[in-house]
């Protein structure tokens, strides 16, 4: 099976933890399609931008060692750390990844936001300019590279319009881009077996393989 690259795991857990169904099944399944996997435990109740700096240290890392194609896969606060160690408009090419994976992710700390993830980030009295500078959809540019999505369409805990809201912000910048969203309310189901949702890994192992095909840090997904 050819090498396509890392990807390195973002577990959710709310910045408070890191859920382990969402850390090594997930490196295993993605070393099962051909891509090296990590998992990353990120520092948790620490305040921005510690989380961000730790990304863009991994990233780092594995560029360093050799790496050609890096990217991240994060779920719920993870997805969010996945995305903001993806969009985030100061990271140089070095820890900038070349593209991203986020299920059911915290978007945005603004608008419908994630108590406590924002509390844990932030800290409990942070400024509101704070809370935009760290929403993903305020972050994307015609630049920002691929991203793929996937929800659930009655998600209590991070509603699905988070995902909605960053989409909208990558087609509208004309970002490469996929979104799936799935009958449900569940959250924090990390593959999803024996639900509506499993499908996602599927859709997602397709995409990957076009992914392959990103050349450098910015590059763009080829037909």
């Amino acid at each position: 099976m050819p090498d396509n690259g890392t990807i390195l795991v973002l577990p959710g857990g709310g910045y408070h933890l890191h859920a382990a169904h969402e850390a090594e099944p997930v490196a295993e399944w993605l070393e099962s399609l051909g891509w090296r996997a990590r998992v990353v435990r990120y520092p948790v109740l620490a305040q921005h931008p510690i989380p961000l700096a730790a990304a863009r240290a991994e990233i780092r890392a594995e560029r360093a060692a050799g790496a050609g194609l890096v990217g991240l896969l994060g779920f719920s606060a993870g997805g969010h750390l996945a995305g903001h160690a993806a969009l985030a408009p100061d990271s140089s090419p070095e820890e900038r990844a070349d593209f991203a994976v986020l299920g059911y992710p915290v978007t945005s700390m603004v608008v419908d936001p994630h108590l406590g993830s924002r509390a844990a980030l932030l800290g409990p009295e942070h400024r509101h300019a704070d809370a935009v500078a760290v929403s993903l959809e305020t972050l994307v540019t015609p630049a920002s590279p691929p991203l793929f999505l996937w929800h659930t369409a009655e998600d209590a805990s991070v509603p699905v319009s988070h995902t909605y809201r960053l989409g909208e912000r990558l087609a509208a910048s004309g970002v490469p881009h996929e979104v799936h969203v799935f009958a449900g309310d569940v959250h924090g189901i990390g593959l999803g077996e024996g639900t509506a949702a499993s499908a996602w890994t599927t859709l997602c192992a397709n995409w990957l393989e076009r992914v392959r095909n990103i050349a450098g840090p910015r590059g763009v997904l080829v037909p």
